[in-house]
């Protein structure tokens, strides 16, 4: 069996990792908190010190990162997994980092025989938790065979194609249609509410009918109607991600007017609800503007 790295033990990351611990022989998993990395030392994996011991230790290199500039200090850096010698097989980027870091990293690792794979995920918390997270997968094909079975322990793998960032360009279509499912079921909802519809019926309708989507079939039900808003996703990260996907569609001069007016509404949700918002209360911000109560109870 081989040695595994994960680095980025976060919300998604820690669970992420814990589902390859049966996977390997060894496990080595760093992050900047090292309360993440006694939780997952207690269950049986090694702490190492820095990215540099994992690439001079481990076969296979999973991140799980919150930004591209972090994944690529990780990559690339000082410390990082190539420095000091580091030459693991593969290294698969699990974070949305976007498909041009995805060829930069590629550049970096092909030359000196490591193979590249970037495998971004969907799923939520839950779904990393449980193994049932979606993961969209560019990378070379032979190497693939060797890390479908890791990935299968994760969730559900898709292979995309060869082509550096495959994986993330899917991602990217992902988010843009998962966050304008936001906004314009906000949208919907507070038209109806402000005409004196009663919004858990409108759920229950929309639900049976040709409007539904994951807003209305999961976030609505769980956290807007409750008005908890407390789905699981922080609209901070939300909006890092719209801001990639429009900055890549912008280079491939693909204009995106809906996912523009999707990030306008989570710099709006930032600046009403705070750093720590989730992205569902983005309903607060739809209803505000349409003359209703955003801190109302259903």
């Amino acid at each position: 069996m081989t040695t595994i790295g994960f680095c980025g033990l976060g919300r998604m990351g820690a669970p992420m990792a814990a589902r390859l611990m049966d996977q390997c022989e060894r496990l080595l998993v760093h992050d900047i908190s090292p309360e993440a990395c006694a939780a997952l030392v207690e269950q049986g994996a090694v702490a190492a010190s820095d990215a540099a011991e994992l690439g001079r230790t481990c076969d296979i290199i999973f991140l799980s990162l919150p930004t591209p500039a972090i994944v690529r200090e990780t990559v690339l850096g000082e410390a990082g997994i190539l420095s000091a010698g580091g030459s693991p097989r593969i290294v698969c980027d699990l974070s949305t980092s976007g498909p041009r870091l995805a060829a930069e990293l590629a550049d970096a690792l092909v030359p000196r025989g490591v193979a590249s794979f970037d495998a971004p995920v969907s799923g939520g918390i839950a779904g990393a938790k449980a193994g049932t997270i979606a993961i969209m997968v560019g990378g070379p094909q032979a190497e693939y065979e060797e890390l479908r079975p890791l990935l299968e322990a994760l969730g559900k793998p898709f292979y995309m194609g060869p082509k550096p960032g495959a994986g993330q360009t899917m991602k990217l279509v992902n988010n843009l249609l998962g966050a304008v499912a936001i906004g314009v079921t906000a949208e919907g909802m507070a038209f109806g509410i402000k005409a004196g519809l009663d919004p858990a019926r409108m759920i229950e309708v929309l639900n049976q009918s040709t409007g539904i989507n994951s807003a209305t079939r999961d976030k609505w039900p769980r956290s807007v109607l409750p008005r908890s808003f407390d789905f699981g996703f922080a609209a901070a990260l939300s909006l890092k991600d719209t801001r990639l996907l429009m900055d890549e569609a912008e280079a491939a001069q693909v204009p995106l007017p809906l996912g523009r007016a999707v990030q306008d509404y989570l710099e709006r949700t930032l600046e009403r609800e705070g750093p720590e918002a989730d992205f569902t209360a983005i309903a607060k911000v739809v209803e505000e503007a349409a003359g209703l109560d955003p801190e109302r109870r259903e």
